[in-house]
């Protein structure tokens, strides 16, 4: 490294709220891979960025540098899409959109994550189904994206290696909440499967990181630039997480929800209308279909002719799942030994509920983590949720417990009727809030 190159030196400009130029900023993130640049310089870099921030030059320098830092995926077929969500509760809308973008035409690698604090993991959920591989090899993702369309997989060793060391010297350094960091982290991953095309759905509300519009609007603005920044035709959608999505809050129960979607049992509706209007943002991003117009009947008949629930079915049977999961779930979901009803404490309309505090009873009953190392039990969670609007009386049942055991089930249901808003009228609050675009427009 040239003099002029320091580590310290790029640390004390960041710090002093200079601009650091792509090559220097490439020459950080190489440090971070090779280890050379020591974790406490890392989370000095990390703090001076969260004080001082960084500009569109840096973000996107940023991003492409730990997008680069491993292996970037090259496909033959294309167009690549994917989609992207700031966690939420009851998100089951991954399990049925990659499968249905693949049904339409899209080549469609997802990179998933865990549960972050009160929201639920994507791969949390895929781990309750038995045999489901969620690490792959390069050579078995390959292949069953070439064969099936899609895989939902969780970040490889060999993907973006810069961002899992620089998320865990975050994350224990106040620095986790920076937007130019949190862009990146996201970015970074999911551009290092080679799309070419993303589509985000942001949440605001109780139950999300962001709870305010503005903020929501600020990060949906700031992944926005930075992807297509970086080359990615990129949009979001700002959508509404005041109420679980889904009528289920838990990991194997999420997933019969999604089966439920794709099979046509139940289509709730919430989740039914941020699921198209996502699917149709990206088909249109990708540019097989010429409009959301277009894509969305698309997507919709992805659904309604079964082709998107075959598309799911091979894929969990091609990653080592179950064959029948989709005819039989109840044969193959770990299922609860305990089950209570969560009643409502009087009459009323259900407004809404405190969304947070539902993911945090989930996590007390042992469906998320409390640390890294814990172990999450797949069968626990809220089910048959009620959603707003919904005219209740006094002990009328607003959502069923499952539980590991009795006392655990009636903490939990105390926990969910807290949770639970009964009013007059429920607010007037729309579910899609606003769409974010390359030009900014909200």
């Amino acid at each position: 490294m040239k003099a002029a190159m320091l580590y310290q030196e790029l640390i004390r400009r960041k710090r002093d709220g200079q601009p650091l130029t792509r090559a220097e900023i490439e020459a950080l993130v190489q440090g971070m891979t090779s280890g050379d640049l020591g974790d406490a310089q890392l989370g000095a870099l990390a703090m001076a960025v969260v004080l001082n921030g960084m500009d569109l030059a840096e973000r996107v320098a940023l991003t492409e540098a730990m997008r680069d830092s491993g292996d970037v995926l090259h496909w033959d077929n294309g167009p690549v899409l994917d989609k992207h969500a700031t966690g939420g509760i009851g998100d089951t809308v991954s399990l049925m959109l990659a499968p249905a973008l693949a049904a339409c035409g899209a080549v469609v690698p997802m990179i998933s994550g865990r549960g972050l604090g009160h929201t639920g993991g994507t791969l949390d959920k895929l781990e309750a189904i038995p045999g489901y591989t969620t690490a792959p090899d390069l050579t078995l993702l390959r292949k069953v994206v070439g064969d099936v369309g899609c895989a939902i997989i969780g970040q490889t060793c060999q993907l973006a290696p810069a961002d899992k060391r620089f998320y865990a010297v975050r994350d224990v350094t106040a620095t986790v909440e920076s937007l130019d960091l949190i862009t990146a982290s996201i970015l970074s991953k999911k551009l290092a499967a080679g799309l070419d095309a993303l589509v985000l759905d942001v949440k605001c509300g109780n139950g999300a990181f962001m709870a305010d519009l503005a903020q929501a609007k600020a990060l949906a603005q700031a992944l926005v630039a930075v992807a297509n920044g970086a080359g990615c035709r990129t949009s979001a959608v700002i959508t509404d997480m005041n109420a679980p999505l889904a009528p289920a809050a838990g990991n194997a129960l999420e997933v019969r929800v999604a089966l439920d979607f794709l099979t046509g049992r139940d289509m709730p509706a919430r989740l039914w209308e941020v699921t198209c209007t996502l699917g149709a943002e990206g088909l249109a991003l990708a540019g097989l279909a010429t409009d959301a117009r277009q894509g969305r009947a698309m997507v919709e008949d992805a659904f309604h002719s079964g082709r998107a629930a075959e598309r799911f079915g091979q894929m969990v049977a091609a990653l080592g799942g179950p064959h029948d999961l989709l005819d039989a779930p109840h044969k193959h979901l770990p299922q609860a030994p305990v089950t209570a009803d969560c009643v409502a404490l009087e009459d009323g309309v259900i407004c809404g509920y405190d969304t947070r505090a539902i993911g945090l009873a989930v996590i007390e009953l042992g469906g998320g983590r409390r640390q890294p190392t814990d172990r999450i039990d797949p069968r626990v969670g809220f089910a048959e949720i009620l959603p707003q609007g919904t005219k209740v009386a006094r002990g009328t049942v607003i959502a069923r417990v499952h539980a590991a055991d009795t006392q655990a089930a009636q903490r939990g249901a105390k926990a969910f009727t807290a949770a639970c808003q009964i009013g007059a009228a429920p607010p007037a609050r729309p579910l899609i809030l606003c769409r974010i675009t390359g030009a900014g427009d909200g």
